[in-house]
């Protein structure tokens, strides 16, 4: 059945891809994003200028101001400021992550008809997994126990949908991939995935089949749950595998150098990843249709020709990266993520950094 949707961070990866799903289903689609020249372009390939709005959705009235001009009957929540980025600007990550949520699930509430709220989460909220103590997979049940301020304000997003008293679906997202060749990606995120442990597990899933699960939950029978998003069985890995796999299918053969295994003796030294039970999401959602080996297949065939010469600059690019690793001359013998994304950027723990008041307010640490 036709409805009007608005969508939230609809031009980055997920947005766009949930964008173009929502038109395929013969949904109108008002999409939200901020108003900067890389959003422009992606929306001008994506709607008509009429159904894109550019809103601050850290701005409580334009929020209100929004929802009342489209009126939807559901709104898709995914706009996030995501690691690292949120490591390095926590006061800004918390008035998107945490204050706009609010702003948004209150301005819902106003309306004659409130809409149902599908709100974007992430395995963040469990916090760290370590894979040697731990055997049992992630479900929606599991204890959540954040290691990071992305974790936290995933979780206070929640339960801000949750008290809202608005009909409302949680889905908490692994690690989200896309089979389009990506050439944007900056030396900080670099950084950032080849600071984590590579024996840590991860479920990975395919752009495409999350925005599928986004735009069924808009009308499927799951008010009310909250569902675990991965892709099939074969998306089950260790984080070692995924960077290696994916440049060896752009022709970066041997491209990624070998990163540090995590302390199998500590419970803190782990990102929060994990394999996780998608067995209720995929009977209510059915929206895994597309395996690792398929997605690997695909990025390879959209590379094209260009894998002849990425592969004879994978000897340039291996050395560059294992100089710009974080563990590139550091001590000791397994990995050390949250020390090393302290150094860089900002201590990533919840709340740390940042007076009581400064945290109610969502404002930048003094």
């Amino acid at each position: 059945m036709t409805q009007t949707v608005l969508v939230t961070g609809a031009f980055g990866l997920v947005g766009s891809a949930t964008v173009r799903q929502l038109r395929a289903d013969g949904h109108r689609v008002v999409a939200t994003d901020l108003d900067i020249p890389a959003n422009r372009k992606k929306a001008a390939a994506l709607l008509p200028a009429t159904d894109v709005r550019w809103v601050d959705l850290t701005d409580a009235d334009a929020v209100t101001a929004l929802l009342r001009d489209v009126s939807p009957a559901a709104i898709i929540h995914l706009a996030a400021i995501i690691p690292p980025v949120c490591y390095a600007r926590p006061g800004l990550a918390r008035r998107v992550n945490v204050d706009a949520t609010g702003f948004l699930v209150d301005a819902a509430k106003t309306l004659p008809v409130p809409p149902r709220f599908v709100q974007a989460s992430s395995v963040a909220a469990y916090g760290a997994r370590n894979p040697h103590r731990i055997s049992e997979v992630l479900t929606a049940d599991t204890p959540l126990r954040p290691s990071d301020i992305y974790g936290a304000h995933k979780v206070e997003a929640e339960q801000l949908v949750r008290a809202s008293g608005l009909d409302w679906a949680v889905l908490r997202l692994g690690g989200v991939l896309t089979a389009e060749p990506r050439f944007d990606l900056d030396l900080d995120t670099i950084y950032f995935e080849a600071s984590l442990p590579v024996d840590g597990r991860i479920q990975t899933v395919d752009v495409r089949d999350v925005a599928r699960a986004f735009v069924a939950a808009t009308t499927a029978p799951v008010i009310g749950e909250t569902l675990l998003i991965g892709g099939d069985d074969s998306h089950r890995h260790v984080q070692g595998d995924i960077a290696p796999a994916s440049a060896a299918a752009m022709g970066l053969v041997g491209g990624i150098p070998a990163g540090r295994k995590g302390n199998p003796g500590s419970d803190a030294d782990w990102f929060a990843t994990d394999w996780m039970d998608t067995t209720r999401s995929t009977e209510a959602l059915k929206f895994q249709r597309i395996s690792w080996s398929q997605m690997l297949a695909e990025l390879a065939e959209r590379m094209g020709w260009r894998r002849y010469p990425a592969r004879l600059a994978a000897p340039l690019a291996h050395q560059l990266l294992k100089r710009r690793s974080p563990y590139y001359g550091y001590p000791g013998r397994y990995a050390d993520p949250w020390r090393v994304i302290t150094a860089k950027w900002n201590d990533p723990r919840p709340d740390l950094g940042a007076p009581p008041d400064a945290q109610r307010r969502g404002g930048e640490p003094a």
